[in-house]
């Protein structure tokens, strides 16, 4: 298991020791993303006349539908996935098919080529010896 990291991170102006599991980049890059949103809504004059509970609760909604958005589009992601990897699992298939195909079609010819070559010796022969009597 990782050890456990502390760090300090600045959130809307104040200081505050993160602590977990993840990265030292990692929780920064979090608490970039919680700045960047406070001062995104900070610049909308209707969110800045809302009390600071509503404030608050106006974030935490607008964070939590950026979660189920990118965990909305993951699911996507997953889905198309597995759809390219049951198309590319039965072009692999067809491939070999088609490679299986190939193989008898060509043992076929070469057996046939051989088969046109005795022939070709049968009737050589044969007319030899209708010279020959």
């Amino acid at each position: 298991m990782s050890s456990k990291t502390d760090t300090e991170v600045i959130i809307s102006g104040k200081v505050f020791t993160l602590s977990g599991y993840e990265s030292e980049e990692y929780l920064q890059k979090v608490a970039s993303y919680l700045n960047n949103k406070t001062n995104e809504y900070s610049k909308v004059e209707s969110f800045k006349r809302q009390p600071l509970d509503t404030q608050s609760v106006l974030l935490q909604l607008n964070i939590a539908d950026d979660y189920f958005k990118a965990k909305n589009q993951i699911s996507l992601l997953e889905e198309e996935l597995q759809a390219k990897e049951k198309e590319l699992y039965d072009l692999k298939h067809e491939l070999i098919s088609a490679q299986i195909k190939l193989e008898t079609s060509e043992k076929e010819a070469r057996d046939l080529k051989q088969e046109a070559s005795d022939n070709a010796k049968k009737i050589v022969r044969l007319e030899a010896e209708l010279k020959g009597k």
